[in-house]
This record gives structure tokens, sequence and C-alpha cells, in this order.
């Protein structure tokens, strides 16, 4: 599979109505599809990809977006997370968010708004205002309040075997709550 395979099966007609929104269908889908090119991944064997604006998106959309999918409520869902915002930070830094067309921008972002680290926020708030893009901004800023609060997004606590505060647990049991 190439890179381009990645890019148009997320960006198509169908995909696109559940990026936010999937279904068990869906989750099992790109678990199918895309499971043991992940592993690859996940081992270096796509590392190349990392050369160009395309395949680094590719890589982001498989280390970010597709474990989500793959792994709904597992702590896998989180293994490549921390990849994947390498790979955003080094693909601004050599510019192919630049190359990235407009359509497809926001999730090149996406792992930034993911971080548990507020330079990651801060990061992904500006891209996101800079882009023009007023629903994601929206939503780093919530997410970066989040993460300012609480140091972490607490409803991954559970998932990833963490002790919740009771901070985080009045948040989790209020209707402010964000569930991811």
């Amino acid at each position: 599979m190439e890179a381009e395979e990645i890019i148009q099966f997320w960006f198509s007609e169908p995909m696109n109505k559940h990026w936010f929104k999937s279904t068990p269908e869906i989750d099992a889908l790109i678990r199918d599809k895309f499971e043991v090119l992940w592993r690859q991944a996940f081992e270096g064997a796509l590392d190349s990809w990392e050369d160009d604006a395309s395949g680094c998106l590719a890589l982001i959309l498989l280390f970010d977006q597709f474990p989500l999918n793959m792994f709904r409520g597992k702590a896998q869902g989180f293994l490549t997370e921390a990849r994947s915002i390498e790979l955003a930070l080094s693909g601004i830094k050599q510019g192919y968010d630049q190359q990235i067309p407009k359509s497809q921008l926001s999730f090149f972002y996406m792992p930034l708004m993911h971080s548990e680290l507020m330079e990651h926020q801060n990061l992904s708030v500006e891209k996101f205002e800079q882009a023009g893009f007023a629903d994601n901004a929206r939503f780093a800023r919530h997410h970066r309040s989040i993460v300012e609060k609480f140091g972490r997004f607490p409803h991954r606590n559970g998932i990833l075997g963490r002790d919740s505060t009771q901070a985080e647990l009045d948040y989790l049991n209020s209707k402010e709550a964000f569930t991811g």
C-alpha cells in the first residue's frame, strides 16, 4: 500500500462523515484494512514516507487517527500518539504543512491537539488559528484548557490505567466533561 491510498481512503466522501462520529463497523473496516500496515509503520518499515509532505500526512493518519478507531477504548489506541506528534512537529519544521491541501491540513495538526503537553497545545491553537479553521481552533482551545487545568486528559485515565484525582472525577461526572 502507498501513502496516497491512505490519504484517499481517509478523505473520501464516505469516510469524512465518520471522522468524529465513528461506528463499530467503521472501526472494524479501518482495523481490517490498516492494522497490518500500522504495525509495519510502528516497526519502522515505512519511515521513508517521512521524506515528503503526503507521506508524512499518511503516517500521521496511521499513527494518530487510525489507532483511535482500530483500538477504541483501549490503551493501544494511544500507543503511537507520540510518534504522530513527532511527525507533525517535524513536518511543520520542514514546511510540509504548507504543501498539504487545505482540505487535509487539519489532520496534519491534529496530533498537537491530542498531546498532553502545553507547548503542543499552544502550537495547536496557533496553527489552527493561522490556517483559518475556526471550528478546529475552538476545539483546540477547549483541549488546551483541559490540559492546562489537569495536566492531561482525564477521560484517558481509565483506559491508560492512571488514577484520577478527585478534581478529575468531579469534572468527568459533570455536564462539561469531554469524553473523547
